[in-house]
């Protein structure tokens, strides 16, 4: 049975006991088009009808300090100028957005590069679930080794969040719950001698982008706990970002490393994951955080928690046409010379139908 099957199996059981219905975009375009429309009255039937349709972009970011890197978070709108394809564009709304709805989606890894940072994976992230999720606030909670399972379904509660995180086990010892893998997910080659067993980093962010964030609105982002290093995944980098870039959501990466792991097992360590981490953040305006002796994790997500209350939005109608499904570079500058804009770095124009 493939892992689409599998998932939507598992879907299906968890919405039916939920009294909820999970359904696919495709499924509930073709059943919104099955419905029956309403009937309006003669009178209204006259009226001409005028269609309007105006294609927004919508960027968020942040902004920091070149120096310290320090959040900036006073700016008006004056202090920025967007550019698409190097053109600029009018600015048709500007905010700070320190209390809109947030969408989040939080990965862990659960290889076996990463099983004895379970145990403290599990106390900061509850933390975390506690102070970030308010009752108009939505998360869900995945873990990836050799598979990409969906611990705990959308919601606004940090009980059943952290109730979740109890079931995270190292490879190997994952309990079948509820949720089950995501779709479209093998568990990749068969390691190498010398290599770890799979963790399918690349698959987990994909298939949380596409499957779960993609349909949502307002703001979105996804956070990692991962050491980077991916092994096995069906799908590439470059897909994992264009999957966030099309979901319009940001990640942010926390690289946690247990080097006493690839010391005591003789596996080699090769460092690359936290130059993959930092091509996925920067491509979709998200940042890196190091977890070190001087920088606990505890601490590292409270400065994501900081982060994603210091957001500003601009929104634009783009000058050029959408509806090619292209990718549209964007760069967003402030005119202060001692601050940096970190924001995605583009968008893929909407496409038209029967294109």
């Amino acid at each position: 049975m493939s892992g689409m099957v599998r998932f939507l199996l598992r879907i299906l059981m968890t919405a039916l006991t939920s009294s909820a219905v999970w359904m696919l975009p495709a499924e509930a375009a073709q059943q919104s088009a099955q419905a029956p429309a309403a009937q309006p009255d003669q009178a209204a039937s006259q009226q001409p009808t005028i269609r309007v349709n105006v294609d927004v972009v919508n960027i968020y970011f942040t902004v920091r300090a070149k120096k310290g890197g320090a959040l900036i978070p006073n700016l008006s709108e004056s202090n920025f100028k967007v550019f698409e394809d190097g053109k600029e564009q009018k600015i048709a709304r500007f905010s700070r957005e320190s209390d809109l709805p947030l969408t989040l989606g939080l990965l862990i890894d659960i290889s076996a590069s990463q099983e004895r940072l379970i145990d403290i994976e599990r106390q900061a992230a509850s933390q975390f679930f506690s102070s970030v999720i308010r009752p108009k606030d939505e998360a869900f909670l995945i873990s990836f080794g050799k598979d990409t399972t969906l611990l705990q379904d959308y919601t606004s509660s940090p009980r059943l969040l952290t109730a979740a995180l109890q079931d995270l086990r190292g490879d190997g010892q994952t309990p079948i719950i509820s949720g089950g893998p995501i779709p479209n997910v093998n568990t990749g080659p068969v390691p190498v001698s010398g290599t770890p067993k799979g963790t399918l980093l690349f698959d987990a962010i994909y298939l949380a982008a596409n499957e779960k964030l993609k349909s949502e609105v307002g703001r979105k982002a996804l956070v990692l706990i991962t050491d980077g290093e991916d092994q096995g995944s069906t799908y590439k980098r470059s897909d994992a970002i264009e999957a966030a870039q099309k979901a319009d959501a940001i990640v942010y990466s926390i690289y946690y490393v247990d080097r006493a792991f690839y010391a005591g097992t003789g596996f080699m360590f090769s460092g690359g994951g936290e130059s993959d981490l930092r091509k996925m953040s920067e491509e979709t305006g998200g940042h890196v955080f190091k977890v070190d002796k001087k920088h606990p994790l505890q601490e590292t997500f409270k400065e994501i928690q900081d982060e994603l209350r210091n957001q500003y939005s601009i929104a634009y109608i783009p000058t050029s046409p959408l509806g090619d499904g292209s990718f549209r570079h964007v760069e967003i500058k402030v005119d202060q010379s001692d601050d940096r804009v970190q924001a995605r770095s583009g968008y893929y124009a909407t496409k038209n139908e029967g294109q």
